[in-house]
């Protein structure tokens, strides 16, 4: 739940409509805080409250510590490309074109090293694309359900 005093309406989804809402993406009972805060575009990986660790995806024990103090919290959502690759052929997906490569990345988050998070890049050709480039978060849905993906910096694009 929210930790502020009142609840959100987010916070009152219940996993079955989360499970309806996100089927097929994976939701089980250590990351259904995750996408709730999807529904309000927020960014969450865990932390331990411990040892402040990130990681990411989602486990009930920090990788660090071994401890099971464990939140959700919400990143920035900025970093920089670690890795790139361009899909030219995959599943049907909504949004999704193959007749241009398709980009999906792997993003290092500022909030620590070794913290990836993986999506696609908008706004962007696929030639500027690059490890090492700047991004930033954003928002987009498909299919009706919020999905985080990323922006070359602007300050990058030029």
């Amino acid at each position: 739940m929210n930790m502020d005093t009142q609840p959100t309406s987010t916070d009152l989804v219940t996993d079955e409509k989360l499970w309806e809402v996100f089927r097929g993406s994976g939701v089980d009972h250590d990351s259904a805080p995750h996408f709730r805060g999807r529904l309000q575009h927020r960014l969450l990986i865990n932390r331990c409250e411990a040892c402040a660790t990130w990681h990411h995806p989602p486990k009930p024990v920090c990788p660090a510590c071994l401890s099971d103090r464990v939140s959700p919290e919400p990143v920035t959502g900025s970093g920089t490309i670690f890795m790139a690759i361009f899909l030219y052929q995959g599943p049907p997906s909504e949004g999704v074109d193959y007749s241009t490569p398709y980009p999906v990345i792997t993003v290092e988050l500022d909030e620590q090293p070794g913290l990836r998070f993986s999506s696609t890049v908008i706004g962007s050709s696929n030639d500027e694309i690059r490890i090492g480039r700047r991004v930033r978060l954003d928002w987009i849905e498909r299919g009706g359900v919020p999905l985080p993906v990323f922006r070359v910096d602007p300050a990058e694009a030029a």
